[in-house]
C-alpha cells in the first residue's frame, strides 16, 4: 500500500516537473517575443521619426527655394522690362538720328512727294520787270510751307538744302548756298504727297500769294523722288 502511494507521488512530481518546465519555457519565449516586439516598435518609431524630420527639412528647403525662385523671376521680369524700354529708347534715338541725317542732308533719300515749279511771267515792257520774276521770298514761302507740312527733304533745281542753307536773289538767277540757278525753279519735296499738295494749294495760301505776284505756279505729285546727299561740310 505504501509503495503505491510512493509511486503515485513520483508520477505527480514528474507531471508537475514537466508542467513547470513547459510553463517556464512558455514564459521565457513570451518575454523574448515581447522584448523583440518592443525593440522592433521602438526602432520603427525612430526610423519614422527620422524620416518625418527629413521630410519636414526638405519641405522647408523647397519653400525657401521656391521663394528664391520667385524673387529671381521677378528680377528677370524687371530686367526684361528695363531692356525693352532701353531697346525702345535706342530705336527711337536711331529713328530720330536718321530723321536728323535726312534733315541735314547727310544721306541719300528717295520716296514720294511733290514737285513745285516757279517761273517768271511775261511782262509788259512799260512795267517794272521785277514785278514778274521769281524772287527769293517766293522760293522761301514754298520751302517753308513744305517743311511745315512734314517734308523730310527739299531740293531746289536738284540741289539739296539743309537747315542752314541760304537763298539769295541776284537779278534773273537765285543762288542757293552760293550756287546760281536760273529760272524755272523746281522745288522738290519728299513726304506725303497728298498732305504736301494740300498745304501748298490751300485757298489763300502760298500758291494764291505767289500767283497774285504774277508768278507762274505749277504743282505735280510724284511717286518717287530721289535726292543725293549734300557734299562738303554740313554743320
Amino acid at each position: 500500500m505504501r509503495k503505491r502511494k510512493q509511486n503515485r507521488y513520483i508520477v505527480f512530481s514528474f507531471i508537475f516537473l514537466v508542467f513547470g518546465f513547459i510553463f517556464s519555457f512558455s514564459y521565457s519565449q513570451s518575454k523574448k517575443e515581447e522584448n523583440l516586439q518592443v525593440n522592433l516598435t521602438d526602432r520603427q518609431y525612430r526610423i519614422e521619426n527620422n524620416m518625418r524630420s527629413q521630410l519636414l527639412d526638405i519641405q522647408d528647403r523647397n519653400r525657401k527655394l521656391q521663394k528664391e525662385l520667385y524673387e529671381k523671376q521677378s528680377k528677370v521680369r524687371q530686367f526684361e522690362k528695363e531692356l525693352s524700354q532701353e531697346e525702345e529708347i535706342y530705336f527711337n534715338l536711331a529713328e530720330d538720328t536718321e530723321k536728323y541725317r535726312m534733315f541735314l542732308g547727310k544721306v541719300k533719300v528717295k520716296g514720294p512727294g511733290v514737285e513745285v515749279v516757279l517761273e517768271d511771267a511775261e511782262y509788259i515792257k512799260s512795267e517794272d520787270v521785277n514785278n514778274y520774276i521769281v524772287h527769293e521770298h517766293h522760293v522761301f514761302k514754298v520751302v517753308n510751307e513744305l517743311y511745315i507740312a512734314g517734308a523730310s527733304a527739299v531740293a531746289i533745281n536738284g540741289q539739296r538744302i539743309s537747315h542752314d542753307s541760304y537763298i539769295v536773289c541776284q537779278g534773273p538767277v537765285i543762288t542757293v548756298d552760293g550756287n546760281p540757278h536760273p529760272a524755272p525753279f523746281i522745288i522738290s519735296a519728299i513726304g506725303d504727297s497728298d498732305v504736301l499738295a494740300s498745304a501748298i494749294s490751300i485757298t489763300g495760301g502760298v500758291r494764291d500769294q505767289i500767283v497774285n505776284d504774277n508768278i507762274v505756279f505749277s504743282l505735280e505729285k510724284k511717286k518717287n523722288i530721289m535726292m543725293e546727299p549734300i557734299f562738303g561740310e554740313v554743320s
